[in-house]
């Protein structure tokens, strides 16, 4: 049984295309965030897990602007607040510690962070 709901909040995500539909601008606001304004964005990860179906709906958008780089630093930061995220909920140490390990070499790999 799911506790009722004290209060909302909206978070909106606008995505501007080209003549072919490919993503060219991204902008983003949240209600509650310091600044509820329209924020620029380059990229989007966006994952919705659904109770019923058990599957994981996802969206992934990035501008033609958004350079390797930059989708490398992206990453690697994805993973390792992943990893933080999964041990917050989990509490499994063993395997947020695997995913903290595979996010450093992938940093390493990308030349995100310095070898070592």
């Amino acid at each position: 049984m799911s506790k009722p709901v004290a209060k909302s909040s909206e978070i909106r995500i606008k995505v501007g295309h080209d003549e072919k539909g490919v993503p060219v601008q991204m902008d983003w606001m949240a209600e509650d965030g310091k600044n509820e304004k329209w924020q620029q964005s380059e990229a989007m990860l966006l994952s919705l897990f659904d109770p019923t179906t058990l599957d994981t709906l996802k969206i992934d958008l990035w501008t033609t602007q958004m350079q390797v780089g930059q989708m490398d630093r992206m990453m690697y930061q994805t993973l390792k607040a992943l990893a933080d995220s999964y041990f917050r909920a989990t509490q499994n140490r063993e395997m947020a510690s695997q995913m903290q390990q595979f996010a450093q070499y992938f940093g390493e790999k990308t030349e995100v962070v310095p070898k070592g």
